[in-house]
């Protein structure tokens, strides 16, 4: 089998930094239900037209008052009022009171006109007409008052902003159905090699089940992007290119597969016809054959075929361009000090990615290598082992980065 050394290995900060002056954020916008928007990037200022409450409403079951009329008030020695009425949440009335009067409201009524404070009812002892009023409030005691949350004219959400449960929130209490976002970046995610099957298909001997395209799919979706996935390209130079230019329909490529040094490794060729090769192999493990380029306009990642080198790489190089290019902010990982369970030997001048679990303040290593997925899925997080660090002894404390 012939092959074709790499031509230089880059560090992975040089990489990254590559990646991040390609990456512009997205200007198309859309139209969806405002239900739909959560965790979505708003694409407009909000300005409300209105207050917000509309109007000055109680915010305790109990009586309005005219302060003034409570002043003195104890236990001993009640203020006795008329009550006028009752005004319930939602009812509309023109009901006003008098020095000496007050009204019964629910929580959230409208306050009757020359009302100014509401005493709770736990305050009070009721009789047929009036109330005894034990506790004296002050103006404006127990009242949301008109604008107190929200004024007409105020810019309430900016442009750019995460919409999140409590952004929500306020765009229902300006009664905004629907709202202009910011799209979701397109992924096109095409798995390569002729070893490769789809899953749902019999497994043919010599063949792997397609796990790439699904990982990479689920990180996608989970980080505000959208996922498009391909049929598998066979490793032949016409197929793949055809392939890829279909893809161009996205805003970002990533092929998993076919970008290290073997014969069949056609991807370098391909993408240097259509387009230019930015980088090619890193110093990174697992992962040292990545590549990265443009084809036009549109980044193109091309992925180790492997899939736990896959999936950590994505996290370390599509989960930042997605972001970007989404308008979302960085992924911060929560990041724990552990003791290393046992002695580590890592490759000195790459650096390391190596996954592991967490348990009674251990990390425990659980990679096993670069084609297993457990050692992903059976890990919590990971430590980044700089590239000049060839051991870690048993006990070392070290730093994980907690997936979630």
């Amino acid at each position: 089998m012939k092959t074709r050394p790499f031509e230089r290995l880059i560090p992975i900060e040089d990489a990254i930094g590559i990646v991040e002056s390609k990456i512009k954020p997205i200007d198309r916008r859309e139209k969806i239900p405002t239900d739909l928007a959560v965790y979505r990037i708003l694409a407009r200022d909000i300005e409300a037209h209105f207050d917000v409450p509309p109007f000055n409403r109680s915010a305790m079951d109990g009586y309005a008052v005219i302060a003034e009329d409570t002043f003195g008030a104890g236990q001993f020695d009640p203020k006795v009022l008329r009550i006028k009425g009752y005004v319930h949440a939602g009812e509309v009335t023109d009901v006003e009171i008098d020095r000496g009067e007050c009204v019964e409201v629910a929580t959230g009524a409208r306050m009757p006109k020359n009302s100014d404070a509401v005493v709770v009812v736990e305050s009070t002892e009721g009789e047929k007409d009036t109330v005894n009023i034990f506790e004296p409030v002050h103006p404006k005691e127990n009242v949301s008052n008109a604008g107190g949350d929200i004024k007409e004219g105020e810019v309430i959400l900016k442009d750019g902003e995460l919409l999140d449960p409590g952004k929500i929130g306020v765009l229902a209490s300006l009664g905004i159905g629907e709202i202009e976002v910011y799209e979701k970046p397109k992924i096109g995610i095409l798995p390569t090699g002729d070893e490769v099957c789809p899953i749902g298909m019999p497994l043919k001997e010599g063949k792997v089940y397609d796990v790439n395209s699904h990982t990479v799919s689920a990180l996608v979706r989970s980080n505000g992007g959208k996922a498009n996935l391909y049929e598998i390209v066979g490793d032949r130079f016409e197929d793949a290119k055809r392939s890829i230019e279909k893809a161009l329909e996205n805003d970002i490529i990533l092929l998993s597969g076919g970008s290290s040094v073997g014969e069949r490794d056609i991807l370098i060729d391909v993408i240097n016809e259509i387009g230019e090769i930015l980088f090619h192999g890193v110093q990174i493990k697992p992962g040292l054959p990545t590549l990265f380029g443009m084809i036009g306009d549109k980044p193109i990642f091309g992925m180790p075929g492997y899939p736990t080198s896959c999936l950590i790489n994505a996290y370390v190089f599509l989960l930042p361009a997605m972001r970007k290019m989404a308008r979302l902010p960085r992924k911060e990982y929560t990041r724990i000090k552990a003791n290393i369970s046992r002695r580590f030997v890592s490759t000195l001048g790459r650096t390391q990615f190596l996954t592991v679990k967490v348990q009674d303040g251990k990390a425990i290593p659980v990679f096993k290598e670069s084609g297993a997925i457990t050692s992903v899925s059976n890990s919590d997080g990971f430590i980044e082992i700089d590239y000049s660090v060839n051991l870690i002894e048993k006990g070392e404390e070290v730093l994980v980065n907690l997936w979630q």
